[in-house]
C-alpha cells in the first residue's frame, strides 16, 4: 500500500512539474531568472533587485502576468551586460517580452530560443551576437516583433522566416546577411516595418514583395540588390517610406511607384537608374523628401511643386540631367526648404523661377554649367542658410542685394568667373559662417565691413586679384579657423589684429606681395596647425614668441627674404612638413627638430645655414623628403640617417660636406633621388648604389671621386638621371649600363675614363636630353650602335681620342640639336644630316671633311695636285742631275785631251 501511495506521489509530482515547465510558474521562473543572473556579467548592478528576499515581480526589468503567477515580460535593455545569452532563459516559457537590446552580449542567437513560443516580441539588436540567424525562430507562431539587427550576423535569411505570419515588425539591418531576399517574404502579410539596411544582401527584390499589403515602412539601403525595381512594388497601397539607396539596381524608375498614395519618403540614391524621371511622380502629393541623387537619369526636370506640395527636400545631385529649371517648379506658397541639383548638365541663366521658392533654406546648385550673372532679386530667397552655386560659369558681379538674406551661413561661389569687387554690404551677414570665392576673378581691396561678420569660421579668396592690404581689423573675426587668402595682389604688412584669431587653425597667405616683419601677437595663435607663406617679400628674423605654436604641422616660408635663426619653428612636436627654402636664414639645424616624429617633408635648401647634419635627424623615421641643399654645410654625412628608411628625396647638393660616399646609401630601398654633387666627397662610388633600386635620378657631380664606376650600377634599371661629370673617375664605362634601359639624361664628362665606348651604350634607346662623354681619355671608334638613340637631343663626345670614321648610320639621328665631335682623331666624311652643325662641332679633327667641312672632292683633288708638284721638282731635279753629269764628263774628256 505504501508502494502504491508512493507512486501516486511520484505521478503527481512528475505531472506538476511538467505543467509548471510548460505553462511557468513564478516560482520556477525565479530559480531559472537566477541561474541567469549568475552567468551575465553586471558591472551596472541592474541585477541586484534579483533576490529571494524579494518577490519575483519587484526584480528590475521583470513583467509578470495580473495575477503574479508568471513572468510574462523582461526588458534589460541598455544595462551594460555581457557574456552569452543564458540557456536558461529557455524555461522562461511563459515569456511574452524578452527585451536584451543595446547591450555586449557575444556569441550566437541559440536555437533553443524557439522554445518560447509565447514570445510576442523579441529584441536583440545593438549587440555583439554573431553567426547565423537559427532556423528554430519559425517556431515562434506568436512573434510580431522581431529586431535583431546591428549585430555581426551572418549568413542567409532563412526562408522559413516566412512562417511567422504574425509578424508586423523585422528589423535586420546593420549586420553581415548575405544572398537574396527570401520570396517567402511575401507570407508575412501583415508585416508594417522591414529594415534591411546595411547588410551585404544581393539579387532583385523580389516581387511577391506586394503581397506585404499592410507594409508603411521598407528599407533596404546599402546593400548589393540588383535587376531593376519592380513594378508590382506599386502595389504597397499603405507605403510611407521607401528606401532603396547605395544598391546596384538598374533599369527606369518604374512609373507604378506613383500609385503610393500615402508615400512620404523615397530615397533611391547611389544606383544605376537610368532614363528620364517618370511624370506619375507628381500624383504623390504625400510626399515629404524625393532623393534620386548619384544614378544616371536623363533628360529634364519634370517635377513640379504646383504638385508636390509637401515636398520638403529634393535631391536630384550627380546625375546627367540637362536643360534648365522649369517655369512653372515653385508655388509662392511653397514648403520646399532643400533642393540640391549639383554634378549635373543643367545650363542657362541662374533660374528665376527659384525666386518662387521664398521657403527655401538649402540651394545647391553646382558643378552645372549655368551661365550669366546673378540676379539682384536673390535677396527673395530670404530663408536660404546655404547657397551653393560654385563650379558653373556665372559671371559679373555680386551685387549689394545679397547682404539681404540674413539667415545666410554658408556661401559657395568659388569656380566661376565672377568679378568686381565684394561688396561692403556682406557686412550685414551676421550668420556667416564660411565664404568660398576662391577661383573667380573678384578685384579690389578686401572690404573692411567683412570683419563685421562674426560668425564666419572658413574664408577662402584663392586666386583672384584681390589688392591693397589685409583688413586692420581682421581681428574681430574671432571664431575664424581658416584664412586662405594664397594667389592674390595683397601688399603691406600682416595686421597685427590677426594674431587675435585664436581659434585659427589654417593660415594661408602664400602667393602675395606682402612684406614686413611677422607680427608678434602671432604668439596667440595657439591652434594654428598649417602657416603658409611662400612667395612673398616677408624678411627680419622670426619672433621668438612663435616657439609657443605647439600645434604646428605645416610650415612653408620659402620664397622670401627671412634671417636669422630657425629656432623659433621648432616650438611644436607635431610637425610633418617644414619648407623654409630660399631665404637667408642662418646658424646651424636645431636638434630639437628630431622631437617632431611624424616629419616626413624637410626642406632648407638655398640659405645660409652652417654647421654639420645633427645625428638626431636619423631619428626622424618618417621622412621621405630632405633638402640641405645650398647652403654652407660642413663634416661627414652621419650615418644616424641611415635609419630613415622611407627617404625617397636626398638633397645635399652644393655644399662643403666631406668624407666618403656612404656605402649605406644603399639601405634606402625607397630612395627616388640622390643629389650629392659639388661637395667635397672622396673615394669611391660604392657598390652598395645598386641596391636603390627605384633611384630614378642619380647626381654625384663635381666631387673628387675616384676609382671606377661600380658594374652594379647596373641594376638602377629605374635610374632617369645618371650625372657623374667633374670627378676623377677612371676606368672603362660599365656595359652593364645598358641595363639602365630608363635612362633619358646621361653625364660622365670631364673624367679619366678610358677604352671605347661601350657599343651597350646603343640600347640606351630612352636617351633623349644628353648623352655626354666628353673631356675624357676614351679611344677607339664612335660605334655605330648609337644609331639607336633615337630621341636624343644632344650628343657631346668632344676632347677624347676617338678615331676612325664618323658612322653614316648616325645621320638617322635627326632629334639633334647638339652635336660635337671636337678635338679628337675622327676621319672620313660626315653623315649629311650634320651640315647644318656649326664648324665648331668638329674642329680638331683635321682629316674629316663633308658639309660643313670642306667637301671630300676638294680634298681629294687637293691631294693630287701636291703629289704633281712633287713629280715636276723630281723631273727638274732629275734633269739638273743628269745636265750636270753630262757637263762633268765633257769636262773630264776635254781635259783630257788637252793633257
Amino acid at each position: 500500500m505504501d508502494s502504491i501511495r508512493m507512486s501516486h506521489f511520484i505521478l503527481f509530482f512528475t505531472v506538476v512539474s511538467v505543467l509548471a515547465v510548460t505553462f511557468g510558474d513564478s516560482s520556477t521562473d525565479s530559480y531559472w531568472l537566477l541561474r541567469t543572473k549568475s552567468k551575465l556579467v553586471d558591472p551596472a548592478g541592474v541585477l541586484q533587485s534579483w533576490s529571494l528576499r524579494a518577490h519575483i515581480c519587484s526584480w528590475n526589468g521583470l513583467i509578470c502576468s495580473d495575477d503574479e503567477a508568471y513572468v510574462i515580460g523582461l526588458n534589460l535593455s541598455a544595462s551594460r551586460l555581457s557574456g552569452s545569452i543564458p540557456r536558461e532563459f529557455w524555461n522562461l516559457v511563459s515569456l511574452q517580452i524578452l527585451d536584451l537590446s543595446l547591450n555586449f552580449l557575444t556569441g550566437s542567437i541559440p536555437p533553443k530560443i524557439g522554445h518560447l513560443q509565447n514570445l510576442r516580441t523579441l529584441l536583440l539588436y545593438s549587440n555583439n551576437l554573431s553567426g547565423k540567424i537559427p532556423p528554430e525562430m519559425d517556431l515562434l507562431k506568436k512573434l510580431q516583433v522581431l529586431r535583431i539587427g546591428d549585430n555581426t550576423l551572418s549568413g542567409q535569411i532563412p526562408p522559413n522566416i516566412g512562417n511567422l505570419t504574425e509578424l508586423r515588425v523585422l528589423g535586420l539591418a546593420y549586420c553581415q546577411l548575405n544572398g537574396s531576399i527570401p520570396a517567402e517574404i511575401g507570407n508575412l502579410k501583415n508585416l508594417i516595418y522591414l529594415d534591411l539596411q546595411k547588410n551585404s544582401l544581393s539579387g532583385p527584390i523580389p516581387t511577391e514583395i506586394h503581397d506585404c499589403e499592410e507594409l508603411q515602412n521598407f528599407a533596404a539601403s546599402n546593400n548589393k540588390l540588383d535587376g531593376e525595381i519592380p513594378a508590382s512594388i506599386g502595389k504597397l497601397k499603405s507605403l510611407q517610406i521607401l528606401n532603396f539607396a547605395n544598391n546596384s539596381l538598374s533599369g527606369l524608375i518604374p512609373s507604378e511607384i506613383s500609385h503610393l498614395s500615402n508615400l512620404q519618403y523615397l530615397n533611391l540614391l547611389g544606383n544605376r537608374l537610368n532614363g528620364e524621371i517618370p511624370l506619375e511622380l507628381n500624383h504623390l502629393v504625400q510626399l515629404q523628401k524625393l532623393d534620386l541623387s548619384s544614378n544616371n537619369i536623363s533628360g529634364s526636370i519634370n517635377l513640379f511643386n504646383i504638385q508636390l506640395q509637401n515636398l520638403e527636400v529634393l535631391v536630384l545631385s550627380n546625375n546627367a540631367l540637362t536643360g534648365s529649371i522649369p517655369s512653372n517648379f515653385c508655388l509662392k506658397n511653397s514648403n520646399l526648404q532643400q533642393l540640391f541639383l549639383a554634378q549635373n548638365k543643367l545650363s542657362g541663366g541662374f533660374p528665376l523661377e527659384l525666386l518662387n521658392c521664398s521657403s527655401l533654406q538649402k540651394l545647391d546648385l553646382s558643378n552645372n554649367n549655368f551661365e550669366g550673372e546673378l540676379p539682384p532679386s536673390i535677396d527673395k530667397l530670404e530663408n536660404l542658410t546655404d547657397l551653393l552655386l560654385n563650379n558653373n560659369s556665372f559671371s559679373g558681379s555680386l551685387h549689394p542685394e545679397i547682404g539681404n538674406i540674413s539667415y545666410l551661413e554658408n556661401l559657395y561661389l568659388f569656380d566661376n568667373m565672377l568679378a568686381g569687387s565684394i561688396p561692403v554690404e556682406i557686412g550685414k551677414l551676421q550668420n556667416l559662417s564660411t565664404l568660398y570665392l576662391y577661383d573667380n576673378q573678384m578685384s579690389r581691396s578686401i572690404p573692411m565691413e567683412l570683419t563685421n561678420c562674426t560668425s564666419l569660421t572658413s574664408i577662402d579668396f584663392f586666386g583672384n586679384r584681390f589688392s591693397g592690404s589685409i583688413p586692420e581689423t581682421i581681428g574681430k573675426l574671432k571664431n575664424l579657423v581658416l584664412l586662405q587668402l594664397r594667389q592674390n595682389d595683397l601688399s603691406g604688412p600682416i595686421p597685427p589684429s590677426l594674431g587675435y584669431c585664436k581659434k585659427l587653425q589654417q593660415l594661408a597667405l602664400a602667393d602675395n606681395k606682402l612684406s614686413g616683419v611677422l607680427p608678434a601677437t602671432f604668439r596667440f595663435l595657439s591652434e594654428l596647425s598649417t602657416f603658409t607663406l611662400y612667395n612673398n617679400s616677408f624678411e627680419g628674423p622670426l619672433p621668438e614668441s612663435l616657439s609657443f605654436l605647439r600645434n604646428l604641422k605645416i610650415i612653408n616660408f620659402s620664397n622670401n627674404k627671412f634671417s636669422g635663426t630657425i629656432f623659433p619653428l621648432t616650438g611644436s612636436n607635431s610637425l610633418t612638413a617644414l619648407d623654409l627654402t630660399n631665404n637667408s636664414f642662418s646658424g646651424s639645424i636645431p636638434s630639437r627638430l628630431a622631437v617632431s616624429k611624424y616629419l616626413y617633408r624637410l626642406r632648407l635648401a638655398n640659405n645660409h645655414l652652417t654647421g654639420n647634419i645633427p645625428s638626431e635627424i636619423g631619428q626622424l623615421t618618417e621622412l621621405t623628403f630632405l633638402d640641405l641643399s645650398l647652403n654652407h654645410f660642413t663634416g661627414e654625412v652621419p650615418s644616424q640617417l641611415s635609419t630613415c628608411q622611407k627617404l625617397q628625396h636626398l638633397l645635399l647638393n652644393n655644399n662643403q660636406f666631406t668624407g666618403r660616399m656612404p656605402s649605406w646609401l644603399g639601405s634606402l630601398q625607397e630612395l627616388g633621388e640622390l643629389h650629392l654633387s659639388c661637395n667635397n666627397f672622396h673615394g669611391q662610388v660604392p657598390a652598395e648604389i645598386g641596391n636603390c633600386s627605384r633611384l630614378l635620378k642619380l647626381s654625384l657631380h663635381t666631387n673628387n671621386l675616384s676609382g671606377e664606376i661600380p658594374k652594379e650600377i647596373g641594376e638602377l634599371t629605374s635610374l632617369n638621371v645618371l650625372n657623374l661629370q667633374r670627378n676623377n673617375l677612371s676606368g672603362s664605362i660599365p656595359p652593364k649600363i645598358q641595363q639602365c634601359k630608363m635612362l633619358y639624361e646621361l653625364r660622365l664628362s670631364e673624367n679619366f675614363f678610358t677604352g671605347s665606348i661601350p657599343s651597350e651604350i646603343g640600347r640606351l634607346t630612352e636617351l633623349q636630353v644628353i648623352l655626354d662623354l666628353s673631356r675624357n681619355l676614351l679611344s677607339g671608334e664612335v660605334p655605330s650602335s648609337l644609331e639607336k638613340l633615337l630621341k636624343l637631343e644632344r650628343l657631346n663626345l668632344s676632347f677624347n681620342r676617338l678615331q676612325g670614321e664618323v658612322p653614316s648610320s648616325l645621320g638617322k639621328l635627326t632629334s639633334l640639336d647638339m652635336l660635337n665631335l671636337s678635338n679628337n682623331h675622327l676621319q672620313g666624311e660626315l653623315p649629311s644630316t650634320f651640315s647644318s652643325f656649326p664648324l665648331s662641332s668638329f674642329s680638331g679633327n683635321d682629316k674629316l671633311c663633308g658639309p660643313p667641312l670642306s667637301s671630300c672632292t676638294d680634298s681629294t683633288d687637293h691631294e693630287k695636285n701636291r703629289l704633281s708638284s712633287t713629280a715636276v721638282l723630281c723631273i727638274i731635279l732629275a734633269i739638273v742631275f743628269t745636265s750636270t753629269v753630262t757637263c762633268l764628263v765633257m769636262i773630264y774628256i776635254i781635259l783630257r785631251n788637252l793633257v
